[in-house]
């Protein structure tokens, strides 16, 4: 059996390719973002979380986001922000809040995903996002926070 070593941009497109057989593509992407953050503003939880950073100049955070998950479910490679320090400086966000988050996320998709399998592959991803920024920012459980004490 032969290895074949993929450039960059035969597995950028590889991903292109797979994600537009599953329906998402750009256009997707951006009505996902945009009804998924026009929820979370209405959310009586969440939206007072991000209108306290955001206030009413989200225009800059929906780019910033339709980037995000262009280059985790494209891999278009046009995010390059550092979310774990912003998301660390949240210091009225707990652990519960991405658990209503990531409620959120799934009943997005499941009212706007092109397809089951769409999804099933955001989901996947947003779930190790949430999980990873709850790492970073709260530890693991027994064990502490790093860098922050005090949360819970």
């Amino acid at each position: 059996m032969e290895t074949r070593i993929r450039s960059a941009e035969e597995r950028r497109n590889d991903i292109a390719a797979a994600a537009a057989a599953m329906g998402i593509d750009e256009e997707y992407i951006s009505t996902l973002v945009d009804t998924f953050y026009e929820r979370v503003r209405a959310h009586p939880l969440l939206g007072p979380v991000f209108e306290e950073k955001i206030g009413d100049d989200w225009g800059p955070h929906l780019a910033r986001m339709k980037d995000f998950w262009a280059s985790v479910a494209l891999n278009a490679g046009r995010y390059s922000g550092k979310p774990v320090p912003k998301h660390k400086a949240l210091t009225d966000v707990h652990p519960w809040h991405f658990d209503i988050w990531l409620g959120l996320f799934r009943s997005t998709l499941a009212d706007t995903a092109p397809s089951p399998e769409a999804a099933v592959y955001f989901m996947e991803r947003a779930v190790r996002i949430a999980e990873s920024l709850k790492l970073a920012m709260y530890g693991l459980p027994g064990l502490g926070a790093p860098q922050s004490k005090g949360r819970s």
